[in-house]
C-alpha cells in the first residue's frame, strides 16, 4: 500500500495494491500501521457507514462545526467523482476545491482531516461508498453548502439525476464562510 498527499494540507490518499487471480480479488482495506505511521489515530474511527448510490446521485456538500469530523472515504463498487472544500479559517487554501476519483479497480481510501465540506457524484450505474468516521454525528453541527454554489465553481463530471431535498436546500458558500469566519 503505498500513501500519497492530496491538494489540501492533511489530505491522504490510501493506495492498496489489490491482488488478482481466477477466484478475483483481495485487498487490505486498512492497515492501523501505515495510518499511526502518517500521523492518523486508528482507534479514533468510532463509526464505519455505507451509502449506495445510483448513476449522477450527488450527495453533499457536508461540513462538521465544532471539532469538526475526520472520514476514511472508499468507493467499494463502481466509481464515485469526490469532492473537497477546504473550509479551515487561516488555511492557504481556504476556499478552493479539489477533487479525485474513488474507485473498485485502485480501492484508493481518501483521508478527509476536520474542516472541509465533502461531497461525491456516483460515475457508475450504482456506487457504494465506505466511510470510517471519527465522531459520533451530531446534527446540530451539520454544515452544507449547494453543490453548484457560483462562488465554488465546482465542475461536477455528470448531470444530477438524484439529490437530497437536503442538499437542495444547502446555503450559499458566502453563509458558509461568514459563518465559519465569525
Amino acid at each position: 500500500m503505498r500513501v500519497e498527499r492530496g491538494a489540501f494540507d492533511g489530505v491522504l490518499i490510501f493506495v492498496p495494491t489489490p491482488h488478482h487471480d481466477d477466484r478475483g480479488f483481495f485487498t487490505r482495506t486498512f492497515d492501523t500501521a501505515l495510518a499511526a505511521a502518517h500521523g492518523l489515530d486508528p482507534a479514533a474511527f468510532v463509526q464505519d457507514s455505507q451509502s449506495r448510490s445510483r448513476l449522477g446521485t450527488l450527495r453533499g456538500m457536508h461540513c462538521r462545526l465544532g471539532r469538526g469530523e475526520a472520514k476514511l472515504v472508499r468507493c467499494a463498487r463502481g466509481a464515485i467523482h469526490d469532492v473537497l472544500v477546504d473550509a479551515r479559517p487561516g488555511s492557504p487554501t481556504f476556499g478552493e476545491s479539489w477533487s479525485v476519483v474513488l474507485d473498485d479497480k485502485e480501492f484508493a481510501h481518501l483521508y478527509v482531516p476536520p474542516g472541509l465540506f465533502h461531497g461525491y457524484q456516483a460515475l457508475t450505474e450504482q456506487a457504494d461508498v465506505c466511510y470510517r468516521i471519527d465522531r459520533e454525528h451530531d446534527p446540530a453541527e451539520d454544515l452544507t453548502v449547494l453543490y453548484d454554489d457560483p462562488d465554488l465553481g465546482i465542475g461536477w463530471p455528470l448531470p444530477v439525476t438524484a439529490i437530497s431535498a437536503r442538499d437542495l436546500a444547502a446555503g450559499s458558500w458566502k453563509e458558509a464562510r461568514e459563518r465559519l469566519l465569525g
